[in-house]
């Protein structure tokens, strides 16, 4: 048989993150155990992308194989692009129905100046400062292609492309956006933390709540 792409869509809340970890279940490890007990054999499954414990994913793509057949598509590897979209809801309620689904911020925030700000991040840089202590990428240079910040009412938009992510990236950039809606940083404030490479020159990270993996784009083939 073939190798078979799936689409997978799930509440990140319960799981430790994709990847199966000694330290809690996993969405990875729920799903090799499904198709453990339809095949009636360990079965790898791989993924597009390396969520967080607690980031949810409306796209997330992976691939397992049920028989070799020297398989071409590569969930993660074939990858030419990977879609984040982050929500914020700017309010002083509390959330209900979109409690652990968004981050509720209450001081009012500019989205426009957010916005401004988010395009100093387009481009080739290294991300040294916004990603993750523990990241295990071989390089901090990434090329990000978009960065938009748009709002409806109270829900406030981050979405974020590139081919590929360094490890708490998104959640590091959204942190720092943040601050310039407050008003506490500006775009140049943005550029510094870029420029100065330093983890140490990152503002707080935002929760993992309010981050959905939204798609992942291959080539036609």
């Amino acid at each position: 048989m073939p190798r078979y792409k799936l689409t997978v869509e799930y509440d990140g809340r319960p799981f430790v993150g994709w990847q199966i970890q000694d330290n809690g279940p996993s969405v990875q490890g729920l799903l090799m155990e499904a198709a453990a007990r339809f095949c009636g054999r360990n079965v790898s499954i791989q993924g597009a992308g390396r969520t967080d414990a607690g980031v949810h994913a409306l796209g997330q793509v992976c691939h397992l194989d049920l028989a070799r057949d020297d398989p071409s598509f590569d969930a993660r590897f074939s990858a030419i692009k990977r879609h984040y979209l982050y929500r914020i809801i700017n309010r002083r309620a509390d959330l209900t129905i979109e409690r652990a689904r968004a981050w509720r911020i209450p001081k009012p925030l500019n989205s426009a100046a957010m916005h401004a700000a988010a395009q100093r991040f387009i481009g080739r840089h290294d991300f040294t400062t916004f990603r993750h202590a523990e990241c295990q990428a071989k390089s901090p240079v990434k090329t990000l292609d978009r960065l938009d910040v748009s709002r409806l009412r109270d829900d406030i938009h981050v979405t974020a492309s590139a081919r590929s992510f360094l490890h708490s990236q998104v959640r590091s950039m959204v942190g720092a956006l943040v601050l310039v809606g407050e008003g506490k940083w500006s775009a140049d404030d943005i550029s510094l933390a870029l420029y100065r490479r330093d983890r140490a020159a990152c503002a707080p990270v935002a929760p993992p709540d309010g981050l959905y993996l939204l798609k992942v784009d291959y080539r036609a083939e």
